[in-house]
């Protein structure tokens, strides 16, 4: 094949990626930013008396819409085995924007009083149902697509599209820290970066439009009903429980350092907000580095070597780690401590996303890939609310590594299991 024409499709290539991780981008951002913007938020819609009482209520919605995740990966990842990749995706990104819409507009606690936290709450359950399939959507797309050999390095590009809406708001959260002053910060520019996300919905939908249906799904004569794919589901129960111990170490690692670490430097160990946003930045830019030179060595030594290596490192260091950054808490050392949970993360998930579309069996794999995926996060969305927990009712900043830890070994646990449904399913 001429050079050119290898130019031309290599370049295909990226733009398929790039169109099918748009929605990914977009479901990430909304919930890094109302991570992020915590405290800001909880004085908005859930004014209490204790600003831990506040925050633990804004984190208990921020962990409502992964209770939904279940729902939407059954309902709709049924509709994508069914009905296609493609216009899978597309109603998964309409949905996300109307949540991220309603969280963005909604009037605060001041003005229209209960009803701000009810259609708040209300907008993040939407955004969990879409966000349920969203991810395995992706995930399967990019697995049906990827070259010969290179099925890792594809499906890693999932994940890393995630990293780079934890920059952007990240970034962003940097700069209005910087030009906005605290009380104009909290009474309206937390609002700014959920406004940005409204604005590049119209784009998300333009490039996700000319995504074609992968060949994979179109070459599949039967295609099943939804009675027929929650009946295979159900039978399938012993690969969905392993996939949800998989994806436990993922959750739980990732929500830890991005959602809640500006939270974390800020209310537990006292380092400024910008210190805070600035190496939630650094986490981005490491995950992103990490992932997809995980999924292709992970195409090269296999998956279970490197699932087996991360959980034991995570095991081992989690708790040690944050026990030195609370014995004396500087930005230094929160950098490192979260560059060496973001290695150990991003590693681990390079591997994983791509071995659980491989365990699951092809008929059903959306389906059953979004429900391992939404029950191990309607687990691992909490975090932050169960590290404020730990952090205040432990009296020691180091408890959320008892979390992390307890999620690493459910990964640990799950990997030898998962062998055998890898032998059954395995796809060249």
């Amino acid at each position: 094949m001429p050079a050119v024409a290898v130019s031309r499709e290599r370049w295909h290539q990226v733009m398929t990626v790039v169109r099918v991780a748009s929605g990914n981008f977009l479901e990430m951002y909304d919930f890094m930013v109302f991570g992020y913007f915590a405290g800001a938020i909880s004085r908005a819609y859930f004014p209490k008396g204790s600003d831990t009482a506040g925050l633990l209520l804004t984190f208990a919605t921020f962990g409502a819409g992964f209770l939904m995740r279940p729902i939407g990966a059954l309902a709709l990842g049924a509709y994508i085995d069914r009905k296609g990749r493609r216009d899978g995706l597309l109603l998964t990104l309409g949905l996300m924007s109307v949540g991220t819409i309603t969280i963005a507009l909604m009037p605060g606690y001041a003005t229209i009083g209960l009803l701000s936290p009810l259609l708040v709450l209300l907008g993040r359950l939407v955004q969990g149902l879409s966000a349920g399939v969203e991810l395995g959507g992706v995930s399967v797309y990019l697995s049906e697509i990827a070259t010969p050999g290179r099925k890792g390095f594809y499906v890693s590009w999932q994940s890393a599209s995630q990293q780079v809406a934890v920059m952007v708001a990240a970034l962003i959260g940097v700069a209005l820290t910087f030009y906005l002053p605290p009380d104009t910060m909290q009474a309206w520019g937390w609002r700014i970066p959920l406004v940005v996300g409204c604005l590049i919905v119209p784009f998300l939908f333009h490039i996700r439009r000319s995504l074609t249906e992968t060949e994979v799904f179109l070459a599949r004569k039967h295609r099943p009903t939804v009675g027929e794919i929650l009946a295979s589901v159900a039978a399938n129960w012993g690969v969905v429980l392993t996939g949800v111990g998989l994806v436990l170490m993922t959750t739980v690692s990732f929500y830890f350092i991005t959602a809640y670490t500006p939270t974390f430097g800020r209310d537990a160990l006292h380092l400024s907000d910008m210190d805070a946003l600035l190496v939630t930045l650094a986490v981005g830019a490491s995950n992103l580095l990490w992932l997809p030179l995980s999924g292709a060595l992970s195409d090269r030594v296999g998956r279970r070597p490197i699932l087996v290596a991360c959980t034991v490192l995570a095991l081992a260091t989690a708790y040690p780690a944050l026990s030195w950054l609370a014995d004396a808490p500087s930005f230094g050392r929160l950098l490192g401590v979260e560059l060496w949970l973001s290695f150990l993360y991003a590693c681990y998930n390079g591997a994983m996303v791509v071995y659980l579309t491989e365990i699951v069996p092809a008929a059903v794999r959306t389906a059953g890939f979004s429900l391992a995926y939404s029950l191990a996060t309607a687990a691992g969305g909490f975090t932050p609310f169960v590290s404020t927990y730990l952090v205040k009712h432990g009296g020691n900043a180091a408890m959320p590594g008892l979390w992390l830890s307890a999620a690493a070994f459910c990964g640990l646990v799950a990997v030898p299991v998962s062998t055998r449904f890898a032998k059954q399913h395995a796809e060249g």
